[in-house]
């Protein structure tokens, strides 16, 4: 899941803040539930602790996208990954 910010992504820098997506979750506060509405073949989860750096070049496939709801759900999970306010 690109995390970056759009303007980032529309810029010439290279790489890009990913959380990766896994099939197995823990249900902590750092995770967020995804699935078949979010346009993916099975149920998952995005992993918020786990970011990295990924090259744009890298990035070949868009699978799907998050609604409002999960999108808020993902920017409470980040926070609480980042320990931001």
């Amino acid at each position: 899941m690109v995390v970056s910010r759009q303007t980032l992504l529309d810029s010439r820098f290279p790489s890009v803040i990913c959380a990766p997506i896994l099939t197995r979750g823990h249900g902590f506060s750092t995770q967020v539930s995804v699935g078949i509405d979010e346009g993916l073949k099975h149920e998952s989860w995005i992993l918020c602790d786990n970011l990295v750096s990924v090259r744009k070049f890298e990035l070949t496939s868009f699978v799907g996208s998050l609604s409002p709801s999960k999108t808020s759900e993902l920017d409470r999970a980040l926070k609480m990954a980042l320990a931001l306010d």
